[in-house]
């Protein structure tokens, strides 16, 4: 059988719009057009076809192109389309009704809660420090963390490393993965007089996927950021925190502080083409990709 490739975006929601073609109708609506996906509508008819969308978190994206191509390899009437634009855009898109599952790099909020009929832990990740291969620093702490990116600490002297400005990497907002670092290292949280802080450093350089922190951090000296542990590769140094590797292990046994989950959320009525392709991904075929992409499973 020839192989097909899931269609990938980091678009925008309107170009997730473009992309399932305008139509009248929801990816929900979709999927429960086609319930009886697999199963043939008459003898010697074709199964009717059926279309899961996919959008969010960029973290996420990857891992949803491996388990949809794996599903799709098997099941032939199955279309699934994976987009990304960040935490925030899954949650509208399903809110929306332009996506089956809204894909999450953290843990739902509570405002958020409303949106989501049913959630589904597909996965477990660590976010991994990484800073350019020069830095001559090899371990940070969480407190060292939420300094740099709160702007009290500028230069990496002030943290064990060489004499040198640290260049900040984030992520944009509305990303999973900068909501998960920011609680998790205390940056976004409440001031010394009671106000909510964010990432304050207006010299940050922002960008809005994990690849892309990736190459500007291996292509910028003295510089820092935060990514997918799934993600990782040779281009960057990742930092031990508070002594601690970033690591499968590490994160499944609660000693690597920084972790967070992956998770699928959607809304009511979820259509049975889209809820076999959840069954899949927590099934222990589904699991299986999981672990072979770099990321934890879920159980």
């Amino acid at each position: 059988m020839k192989k097909r490739y899931v269609k990938s975006t980091v678009a925008t929601l309107a170009a997730v719009l473009v992309a399932i073609g305008m139509t009248a109708c929801s990816a929900s609506d979709k999927s429960n057009d086609a319930s009886s996906a697999g199963t043939s509508s008459g003898e010697g008819e074709a199964p009717e076809s059926v279309t899961v969308v996919i959008a969010g978190s960029t973290s996420v994206q990857p891992l949803s192109e491996m388990l949809a191509e794996a599903y799709m390899d098997d099941h032939p009437e199955v279309g699934i389309e994976v987009q990304g634009g960040g935490s925030g855009q899954g949650i509208k898109a399903v809110e929306e009704k332009i996506a089956d599952f809204g894909a999450l790099s953290r843990e739902l909020k509570s405002e958020e809660e409303v949106v989501a009929a049913e959630q589904f832990l597909i996965a477990k990740d660590g976010i991994a420090v990484v800073v350019n291969n020069a830095t001559e620093l090899s371990d940070i702490t969480v407190e060292q963390l939420k300094r740099i990116y709160t702007g009290e600490v500028a230069n990496w002297s002030e943290v064990g490393g060489g004499d040198a400005k640290i260049n900040v990497i984030t992520r944009e907002e509305g990303s999973g993965t900068r909501s998960a670092f920011g609680e998790l290292t205390g940056v976004l949280g409440k001031d010394e007089n009671g106000e909510e802080r964010d990432f304050t450093i207006d010299s940050a350089i922002v960008q809005n996927s994990t690849g892309a922190v990736l190459q500007t951090v291996a292509a910028t000296p003295d510089s820092i950021g935060f990514v997918s542990l799934g993600s990782v590769d040779d281009s960057v140094k990742v930092l031990e925190v508070e002594g601690v590797k970033a690591s499968k292990e590490t994160v499944v046994s609660g000693e690597y502080k920084i972790s967070r989950p992956f998770l699928y959320i959607c809304g009511p009525n979820l259509g049975d083409g889209a809820r076999s392709f959840a069954e899949f991904i927590l099934s222990g075929e589904g699991q299986a990709i999981v672990e072979d992409a770099g990321f934890i499973a879920a159980a």
